[in-house]
């Protein structure tokens, strides 16, 4: 009965190994990064910046040159994977890793460093106040989302004639964002429409 159970744990943990390693091959694929047994080279230059290998491993020489099996053997003891940073170098450059974390942890960076976009709103120089309450809404939102706002107001054949109204909408707009954005450029007279850049409030 023990050596049923001790069999089947076995093949179970097999299974979960391949599985792993079946991931990680494919995320470095993804990123172009040898991994593990994917490392061409035969020696290694093995590096611990942060030295926690000899915490970890007990005393003795853990980083510098070695054969790639070495390095390898090391990494599996700590159940992580062995990483090619710098292929290039000569031997190239390895670390020792949890490469799935990393990756996870390079997503939230990504995500994290939101590239800013310009939004536009459109108005006209006479808007009504549900209208207004909407695009307001909008364009709060998006200045809350960390994205730079274009507001332009457009006139219409003889609208163009009562430019006022336009600025009175604006200048309107510029206090109700007040604490969200800040005006990057004044309201300016591009052709038949009044345009202001709005930009979030750090």
């Amino acid at each position: 009965m023990s050596l049923k159970i001790n069999l089947f744990w076995s093949a179970n943990k097999s299974k979960c190994n391949t599985r792993r390693r079946s991931r990680i091959i494919n995320s470095a694929k993804k990123q172009r990064v040898r991994v593990n047994e994917a490392i061409t080279a035969t020696t290694v230059r093995l590096v611990d910046p942060d030295n926690t290998l000899t915490g970890l491993l007990g005393p003795g020489k853990h980083d510098g040159i070695m054969s790639k099996r070495d390095a390898l053997s090391k990494a599996q003891t700590l159940g992580l994977d062995l990483v090619e940073v710098s292929p290039n170098a000569d031997p190239p450059v390895v670390r020792i890793m949890d490469f799935n974390k990393f990756l996870f942890d390079e997503k939230k960076t990504k995500k994290k460093q939101k590239i800013q976009k310009l939004k536009e709103i459109k108005l006209r120089p006479v808007t009504d106040e549900g209208d207004y309450k909407v695009k307001l809404r909008n364009l709060i939102g998006f200045l809350e989302d960390g994205d730079k706002i274009k507001v332009t107001i457009r006139f219409k054949g003889r609208e163009i004639a009562h430019k006022n109204l336009g600025m009175r909408l604006l200048d309107r707009i510029k206090v109700d964002i007040e604490g969200f954005g800040v005006v990057d450029q004044e309201p300016k007279l591009e052709g038949r429409q009044l345009v202001m850049i709005i930009s979030p409030k750090k």
